[in-house]
């Protein structure tokens, strides 16, 4: 049985949650409250298995309400919100960063043509989140990651680094933070271009890549179908589309079947960065739950291609590179400020 808190302060969305839940067996609710600091208060005598947080509400919101429970008395949150104005995505992706574990669409009300679909999402959602572990994190606001995080450190990588013509990294739970810390320290003059497939709700995509631009050097942009791979440049795949590369250097976004239910999938990606880059291309697993992209990792690693996967203490969700460790798909295991140290090298070893 999985025990939910709803803190959302529409009564009619939070009755609607609540009948959501019934519905699954293997849920309960053990509360139901209107705002962030009843959710802080009902922590003090309860220990629910998952939290599903609303974003915009009165007395204390959601990002506050996440930033508390994560730094005093831990507990799986899930971001629950319909709002996609700027200020609310980028809410939401504060949230995460202090440690929330992903944002969701709002289900919609009875008879809507997408209810059941999303209905289920959450559901399904709650039942993953309720077995993840999660520690405290610092009260205050997460600060900026460093523009200039120390070189890496001897042994990290033995021998010469080579410079990959492409880096794809794959990322899920947990990627706000682990993005911001594996970008801290490149810039425009990195060697390569980067490829980044990163699991998120649809239409959270945008504040997640502003968000990130407030601490990188690196420009980041949404990627666009056909155009032209860049050195110095991240490239994130687009809602809705699986991202892959072509053998004249472009890139090709395909709005077709979803492999095994995620798009843009992991999988796609360095499935097409092997087939036309081969060991000459660098893959990157980071936090998240599930396995994709593992198998692919493992395909990169064989064909000679720099494989790094995140390290378990340093993941959010140590599914997917957890996957990738156990496969042997990864050459090496580093944190994600080392993976960053890693990418520095690479920078200052181009202007060498």
């Amino acid at each position: 049985m999985v025990n939910v808190l709803i803190v959302e302060d529409s009564r009619v969305v939070s009755e609607y949650l609540y009948y959501i839940f019934s519905k699954d067996p293997q849920i309960q609710v053990v509360g139901n409250v209107s705002n962030g600091r009843m959710a802080v208060d009902f922590l003090r005598d309860h220990k629910p298995d998952v939290i599903t947080m609303d974003i915009d509400m009165p007395i204390m919101n959601g990002l506050e309400a996440t930033r508390i429970i994560m730094s005093t008395n831990p507990v799986p949150i899930l971001i629950v919100t319909a709002s996609r104005n700027a200020q609310e995505v980028s809410t939401s992706i504060e949230a995460m960063a202090a440690g929330a574990l992903a944002v969701i669409e709002k289900p919609v009300g009875i008879g809507h043509p997408k209810e059941e679909e999303l209905a289920g999402r959450l559901l399904n959602m709650v039942k993953l989140m309720a077995g993840v572990k999660v520690v405290k994190r610092k009260a205050k606001a997460p600060a900026a990651a460093p523009r200039n995080p120390a070189v890496p450190r001897p042994g990290l990588m033995p021998g010469t680094l080579r410079i990959p013509e492409v880096v794809a990294i794959g990322v899920s739970s947990g990627g706000p933070q682990a993005l911001q810390k594996v970008f801290a320290g490149i810039s425009a003059k990195f060697p390569s271009p980067i490829l980044v497939v990163q699991h998120i709700a649809a239409g959270f995509l945008d504040g997640l890549v502003n968000w990130l631009g407030n601490s990188a050097q690196i420009p980041l942009k949404i990627a666009e179908d056909g155009e032209k791979l860049l050195s110095g440049q991240v490239y994130f795949a687009p809602d809705h589309h699986h991202m892959c590369v072509t053998r004249n250097g472009r890139i090709q976004l395909l709005k077709a079947s979803v492999n095994g239910g995620i798009c843009p999938s992991v999988a796609n990606l360095y499935k097409s960065v092997n087939e036309v880059y081969g060991n000459a291309a660098c893959g990157i697993i980071l936090t998240g739950m599930g396995s994709d992209g593992a198998q692919e990792l493992k395909y990169m690693e064989e064909s000679g291609a720099l494989t790094i996967a995140q390290s378990k203490e340093s993941s959010l969700i140590f599914g997917m590179p957890g996957v990738a460790v156990q496969l042997g798909a990864a050459r090496y295991v580093l944190d994600a400020e080392e993976i960053g140290s890693v990418l520095v090298e690479m920078e200052t070893s181009n202007r060498r």
